[in-house]
């Protein structure tokens, strides 16, 4: 729980950044949902394919599907939104249905 700590007291002393992203793939996605209490805003990404950090050594790096972190994310008692990576909502799941199933 070493990680929680730092990423609770980075937020505290480091109030001037708006964004912390949780590693699922380096602290597991457990970690991940938990460090949403602990002052994280932003799951990460989705990732099809991921080799730095596994070649580092960790067994946490196996494929996040978007419904497998919204599930995540909601769990925690939060609400998923996309983002861009300048960390504007993009459309939300409702929006982006009713688009397929108008074209």
């Amino acid at each position: 729980f070493d990680h929680l700590r730092t990423v609770a007291v980075a937020r505290l002393y480091l109030d001037n950044i708006p964004s912390f992203q949780a590693s699922w793939v380096t602290q597991g996605p457990r970690i991940a949902q938990v460090s949403l209490r602990y002052g994280v805003n932003d799951f990460g990404s989705t990732m099809l394919e991921e080799n730095v950090v596994s070649a580092a050594g960790t067994s946490h790096t196996q494929e996040m599907g978007l419904q497998n972190m919204e599930r995540f994310i909601a769990d925690a008692g939060y609400e998923p939104r996309r983002r861009n990576t300048a960390y504007e909502t993009v459309a939300t799941r409702p929006r982006l249905e009713a688009l397929a199933a108008a074209s």
